[in-house]
């Protein structure tokens, strides 16, 4: 086999990035040597690959649903935004410039170069590659200057499926007007649909794709059902509002209960994946004093802008109530940053010296160069491996050593993301948290965080392979698109 396919949606988190994790997952056991690829990815949720480059999480994931070593052309050009205006672009794993939305028009030339050449290195290292899109391609008033949807279709001549999130509601009206909004030499590419997220009677929707593959001339690829329990690190901070994070009986006798502050700007909350994962822990994202009264643990994550989030913890009255609690706090990297004694940022927010919540003992001074790196260290005894991605650094005059940063009491700050995912350390961790909560909280010892990542990724595999038309989507894959017809207005 070989070609390339773009999963595209009728809107953010319609299920992208699940859909083509799960269509790696059964490429790859089927023999073929398939590459994820998404061109442009506005995400604060990133990852450090081995060769030091920062791409979204989500590529990361795909990877390893395709059983490889996740590298920077899998995501060449990645969007982490910092105010409602400005975002940093990162251009092959390395920060470029910050720009706003009239600015980044000026590098679009550059980008979609970029971006073609990091798919062309894939298609010729791998058999099939398998695209992601960015939003929605009937985003119309961006396609003159589009390098992750249509444009990139175009350019590659790729053939495009849409999936829709049915459980939103107007998935149908969604599907027709994706393709009639577009024109057409776009809607040429538009092959057809998959349905996501659909619970009820099969025989009820049915009537639904028929009339949908007669108004459009394009068939149904399939519909996935929806799938309780399902994660997979999300993209980005509006999927919080509807995300469930279920928890099984505690191991011990009682539960611990996790209360993270999402920030305006929280990035890399995927850190707390791990310690949902674990039985009898309770994560829930809170943005108010109230949330944080029967916590156990308090968690500051991850910012793109810790001065701005900082500044709102304060305004919310958050910053009181975590300086006023008695109980355990762990800052991640933004959220290390906000417990120390002083910030001073001449990069990220340009405010010079900032009063940190002097929590820690700690001084963290902006640099204009990021630190990416995969660090290794230890903890409790336990090896950890982790990634970071910062501009802060931080200058430690007390406490207890802890990863990179430090502790002190029942206060713990690092910038290293992804440690929780290490089962010693994480196990080790949550019972200190628990001794010092008064919980009687016990870590399963049989919990694997990998290995429920990869049956999370077989899952996925096999909710395509079950549920949508793979010799249909294999003939798409290797002959391209094949002849639409044009749909009012937009041809």
């Amino acid at each position: 086999m070989k070609g390339a396919l773009l999963v595209a949606g009728t809107t953010s988190d319609a299920g992208k990035s699940v859909v083509t994790a799960g269509i790696c997952r059964w490429l790859a056991r089927q023999g073929v040597r398939v590459a994820p690829f998404k061109a442009q990815n506005m995400s604060l949720n990133s990852f450090v690959t081995a060769e030091g480059a920062e791409i979204g999480r989500a590529q990361e994931v795909q990877a390893r649903a395709a059983g490889l070593e996740p590298v920077a052309d899998m995501n060449p050009i990645l969007l982490k935004p910092g105010s409602d205006r400005r975002s940093q672009v990162v251009l092959m794993g390395q920060p470029l410039t910050d720009v706003d939305a009239m600015e980044y028009g000026a590098l679009k030339d550059l980008l979609r170069e970029k971006a073609l050449d990091s798919l062309d290195r894939l298609r010729a290292a791998h058999d099939v590659v398998i695209c992601e899109g960015a939003g929605s391609p009937a985003e119309i008033n961006l396609r003159a200057g589009d390098i992750a949807n249509m444009g990139l279709a175009r350019a590659a001549n790729l053939p495009v499926v849409v999936v829709g999130d049915i459980d939103r509601g107007g998935v149908f009206a969604a599907f027709y007007g994706t393709v009639g909004l577009l024109d057409a030499g776009d809607q040429s590419l538009v092959s057809g649909f998959i349905v996501n997220k659909f619970r009820g009677a099969p025989e009820l929707l049915q009537p639904g794709l028929d009339m949908l593959t007669n108004l459009t001339g394009r068939g149904v690829y399939g519909v996935l059902p929806w799938l309780d329990g399902l994660w997979l690190d999300v993209e980005d901070s509006l999927a919080l509002d509807s995300r469930t994070i279920t928890t099984r009986k505690p191991y011990g006798r009682q539960s611990l209960r996790v209360a993270v502050v999402k920030l305006p700007r929280i990035s890399n909350f995927t850190d707390l994946d791990a310690l949902a994962a674990e039985p009898g822990v309770i994560v829930r994202f809170v943005t108010d004093p109230a949330g944080l009264e029967d916590a156990d643990l308090v968690v500051l994550p991850g910012s793109r802008a810790t001065v701005a989030d900082l500044r709102w913890l304060r305004e919310s009255g958050l910053a009181a109530a975590v300086r006023e609690r008695k109980g355990p706090v762990l800052g991640i990297c933004g959220g290390f940053q906000m417990l120390a004694r002083e910030i001073v940022d001449e990069v990220e927010s340009g405010e010079g010296r900032v009063e940190g919540l002097g929590m820690l003992p700690a001084r963290i001074t902006f640099h204009a160069r990021k630190t990416l790196a995969r660090p290794t260290g230890e903890a409790y005894g336990q090896p950890v491996d982790a990634y970071e991605i910062h501009h802060g650094v931080a200058t430690i005059d007390g406490g207890e050593p802890f990863l990179d940063g430090c502790r002190d009491g029942a206060v713990w700050g690092t910038t290293w993301h992804g440690a929780m995912e290490n089962d010693g350390f994480r196990r080790a961790f949550l019972a200190d948290v628990a001794q010092r909560a008064g919980r009687d909280f016990t870590p399963d010892p049989s919990t694997d965080f990998a290995a429920l990542r990869e049956r999370t990724l077989d899952a996925l595999g096999d909710l395509v392979e079950q549920n949508l038309d793979t010799e249909a989507l294999t003939r798409l894959i290797t002959d391209g698109p094949p002849a639409v017809p044009l749909l009012p207005p937009g041809a």
